[in-house]
């Protein structure tokens, strides 16, 4: 019995009809070194033997009564493998588009949380190409947020799947003897006693974390950092309107080369920041092309993997995350990848200072989800302004050729759940030389989501073509903080004067 941690748990209170909270894959395989198409009981066959190496594979929850605390992991007695998987033969319709167009169909529907929070549909009948005999299939996977975040869905999947073209034998499962249920007395008596522990520990904790943050910010980031301060302050956009439960995925891949090369030709950047100024070059000429240019830069919330490296250790999403200003207002597109990098860099101690799992135990994740519904009832982020504009997430993959009983995978897409008021979310994977970005959108608040494409390979070529022209990288070259107004220090000192005060009446 293991429970959630807050940030696990908030993605289950944050679900709602318009907004389920897992991650999607959609994953197309060429069958053609096999002698023969791969069978929907032969790929069940071989999950079924692969079902110990992932373990929340047949765990489910385990609810608290009344919610006097956050829900437990548990063995699933009733665990069936035939309750998480499902097949469809795409018949003589199995394109790309209809492919993409079924997962937005499947992704739309929430996971049942009756039975552990994962489900798989076996597509058959998909060509890769206008070969009829492709012998290819595809794979749409759903994980829930709450189990697994997007740097752990890319182990899973690679934990699952093989290194070799050769098929590997499917052998007998594991025997499996699930824990028994704990019984309602225990789980009673284990919230109450963490209720009991709880006070002293949110007190540390907010103290801690509130001197980490306040000092941090004051003393580290305002004498450097321009006024007005855009971290805190995102733009009006298109993408921040109420959704609806209508999903979309729109992805298009690279050659991974080509954002190398930009990397070597602006110098002291890192390939994030490469695709980072990619988005934010795509979604300003999607502004222009809408008519919804902004006078301030958009705002993404950047999420960064502080996961265990070993798959079996318990550790639920391990994440933490920064707001990252995006120079959307920087007209030259390589010009805004330097200033990428110089606010990623500037923003490290943010993160550094409270990670997003010591924020939800500041927060707790029922409070966190009532007032993420506040925040799209009132309609905050429309009246207002949003806290970001967009996550963006990117997620390096391998580099070798994954393989399923002798199948390769040829290419992938990848989703994200879309929040309230949040109505497009990005996700890069890399695999095999190649970076696909996938647009997750709700298309009744991002319209011609189709175009979405086109402008990221124009913004590509865009950017090439400044790069190549853009003068070597000096350390002015960006202009510096100190051009612009910023606080005074007897400002400074007034409010370190305020915020220690508050600390000692909170202390006694």
């Amino acid at each position: 019995m293991r429970q959630l941690s807050e940030l696990d748990a908030s993605f289950l209170y944050l679900e709602s009809e318009t907004a389920p909270m897992h991650i999607g894959g959609i994953y197309l395989f060429d069958a053609r070194e096999r002698d023969k198409p791969l069978a929907f009981s032969t790929f069940v066959a071989y999950l079924r033997s692969r079902l110990h190496v992932v373990p929340l594979f047949r765990q489910r929850l385990k609810e608290i009564p009344l919610r006097l605390g956050r829900p437990y992991w548990i063995d699933d007695p009733d665990f069936s493998i035939e309750r998480h998987l499902a097949y469809v033969n795409l018949g003589n319709h199995g394109k790309v588009d209809s492919l993409m167009g079924l997962a937005s169909r499947i992704l739309e529907q929430p996971l049942k949380r009756d039975r552990p929070l994962w489900h798989i549909t076996f597509v058959d009948g998909f060509q890769l190409d206008d070969d009829a005999d492709s012998k290819s299939f595809a794979l749409i996977v759903k994980l829930h947020h709450a189990a697994i975040d997007a740097f752990s869905g890319e182990e899973i999947i690679g934990k699952l799947l093989e290194y070799s073209p050769k098929a590997r034998t499917i052998e007998t499962p594991r025997p499996w003897y699930p824990q028994p249920e704990p019984s309602e007395e225990r789980v009673i008596l284990q919230a109450g006693a963490n209720l009991l522990r709880k006070p002293l520990q949110m007190t540390s904790l907010a103290i801690s974390a509130a001197e980490a943050t306040a000092r941090g910010l004051i003393q580290k980031q305002m004498r450097k950092l321009p006024l007005p301060f855009p971290l805190f302050s995102a733009p009006h956009s298109p993408f921040n309107r109420q959704i609806t439960a209508n999903r979309k995925i729109v992805s298009a891949s690279l050659d991974l080369s080509r954002l190398k090369a930009i990397k070597a030709a602006l110098g002291d950047v890192t390939l994030n920041d490469v695709v980072l100024g990619l988005c934010a070059e795509t979604l300003s000429r999607y502004l222009a092309m809408s008519d919804a240019t902004t006078e301030r830069s958009l705002v993404a919330m950047t999420p960064i993997s502080v996961r265990s490296s070993s798959l079996r250790k318990a550790t639920g999403n391990q994440m933490s995350a920064m707001l990252l200003d995006l120079a959307t207002t920087e007209p030259n597109p390589a010009e805004r990848i330097r200033r990428i990098h110089w606010n990623a860099v500037e923003s490290e101690p943010y993160r550094e200072a409270i990670a997003a799992d010591r924020l939800t135990e500041l927060l707790p994740s029922t409070m966190l989800a009532l007032s993420a519904r506040l925040y799209s009832e009132l309609q905050i982020a429309q009246r207002y302004q949003p806290v970001f504009n967009l996550p963006i997430t990117n997620v390096p993959g391998p580099q070798v050729p994954l393989y399923l009983q002798g199948s390769r995978l040829v290419r992938q897409f990848n989703s994200a759940p879309l929040f309230d008021s949040m109505g497009l979310v990005i996700v890069a994977v890399s695999y095999q030389g190649n970076l696909t970005i996938n647009f997750t959108l709700c298309p009744d608040v991002v319209a011609d989501g189709d175009s979405l494409p086109e402008l990221l390979e124009n913004s590509l070529k865009s950017i090439e073509s400044a790069a190549e022209t853009l003068p070597p990288h000096e350390e002015d070259t960006c202009e510096h903080p100190d051009s612009h107004p910023t606080l005074t220090d007897e400002a400074l000192n007034l409010m370190e004067g305020a915020l220690r005060r508050t600390f000692r009446r909170f202390r006694n």
